[in-house]
């Protein structure tokens, strides 16, 4: 290769790059490679383990500082030089001022990590998903990596940090095309994993796991995490190759509010828009081998059901179809009122009195076919993230 090798680590927390994949790390900074690692957030709600670094609890800054010192510790011993906070002038949009994501907590349950029932807005998990996106896919264009790494889609453990990580991660290197590698259990095996012995740099890994005192005790080929559980220091590191496009597109339910917003209010417009020009032509009739048939109305059935099973297939969220039905309905049901000389567009009784059937076809039919579309369940859907534990309530305004 003329050119070395380059690739992006995306991890949650402090400690987090050198329990999962410290000896990658050692292993390609010892060949050459050009090694960027982000880390989300500075694992304020972190829990600290040895009696005399106590006072570190004492405000989610402090300890914070003291995290911040140990990564600096861990980095340098693994070899890496450039490290990013996420959010920081060198990890965040070029059009956005810096900020800083904070860690969103979580407690040990029977499964492993689950979400703490609050998260503070500024956490990682409460801030707008299209805005961590981009932070990453700034450090993308910046660096230009040939592969990002980060965890599979459960987060390792089930922490809500790690999920996010994983989800922004991905959608910013599915964007540009940048090949996804997932960091994989050992015990959990397939085909097509890579796994990387880090035996040469055991001794680093282990260095590293011991420059966090506050959240790792080392003891020989082994390490314990807060929860008391005992795990050995890895010397081999799975990862596994997660296919991804250059779509250039971000999924509706990714982007942010503003945007939903925008496009909900296009779509009502497009569905009042098609409910006004059918409605003008529903009673269009024409005759088939001599027989008058409603062929306004039923034109017009198969012209709303094309939108809004469209507009649900092409944003992949029923979302813009159920405003579009919402303001086809509404003007349809305007149509639909008496006036001085009858009903305006849409007669359901003929000057006979009898029920006029092309009206009345028209005038449910937004309302049915909309019913359909949208309790439709979806065929092709990605597998659900589930963030384990209670329901999660976020401080303050609502975020995505």
């Amino acid at each position: 290769m003329t050119q070395p090798e380059r690739v992006l680590f995306v991890h949650a927390h402090p400690d987090d790059e050198t329990i999962a994949t410290g000896g990658t790390l050692a292993t390609l900074v010892d060949s050459g490679a050009v090694v960027t690692l982000v880390t989300c957030t500075r694992g304020e709600r972190g829990e600290v383990i040895p009696a005399d670094l106590q006072d570190a609890l004492a405000s989610h800054e402090a300890l914070a500082t003291l995290r911040e010192a140990e990564l600096r510790k861990a980095v340098g011993i693994l070899g890496v030089t450039d490290h990013r906070f996420l959010g920081e002038e060198n990890a965040r949009w070029s059009d956005r001022r810096p900020r800083r994501y904070v860690d969103s907590g979580m407690q040990w349950g029977r499964s492993g990590a689950e979400a703490s029932g609050e998260f503070d807005p500024a956490s990682l998990t409460a801030a707008d998903f299209g805005e961590v996106a981009a932070d990453l896919a700034a450090v993308i264009l910046e660096v230009k990596p040939d592969a990002v790494v980060s965890y599979n889609d459960w987060g390792g453990y089930g922490h809500p940090d790690h999920i996010r990580a994983h989800q922004a991660a991905r959608r910013a290197a599915d964007v540009y095309g940048v090949p996804f590698f997932a960091v994989e259990p050992s015990e959990s095996a397939t085909a097509g994993d890579i796994d990387v012995d880090v035996s040469a740099v055991i001794d680093r890994k282990r260095d590293a796991l011991e420059a966090y005192r506050s959240q790792v005790t080392v003891s020989g080929d082994e390490f314990t995490l807060s929860n008391g559980t005992a795990h050995p220091i890895e010397r081999v590191e799975r990862f596994r190759r997660i296919s991804v496009e250059a779509t250039g597109e971000v999924p509706f339910r990714e982007q942010s509010w503003s945007s939903k917003v925008a496009v909900s209010i296009l779509g009502a417009l497009v569905g009042g828009a098609a409910g006004a020009l059918i409605s003008v032509y529903n009673q269009s009739p024409a005759k088939v081998f001599g027989t008058e048939i409603w062929l306004g109305a039923i034109v017009g059935v198969l012209v709303v059901a094309a939108l809004l099973i469209g507009l649900r297939l092409a944003f992949a969220t029923r979302v813009v179809a159920f405003w579009a039905a919402i303001g086809m309905i509404v003007i349809v049901g305007l149509f639909t009122q008496m006036s001085a000389g009858g009903t305006l567009l849409i007669p359901t009784f003929g000057p006979d009195g009898a029920l006029d059937g092309a009206g009345i076809l028209w005038s449910l039919t937004p309302t049915v076919v909309a019913f359909i579309v949208l309790v439709w369940p979806q065929l092709h859907r990605r597998p659900p993230v589930r963030i384990r534990g209670q329901e999660t309530k976020v401080k303050g305004p609502q975020q995505p």
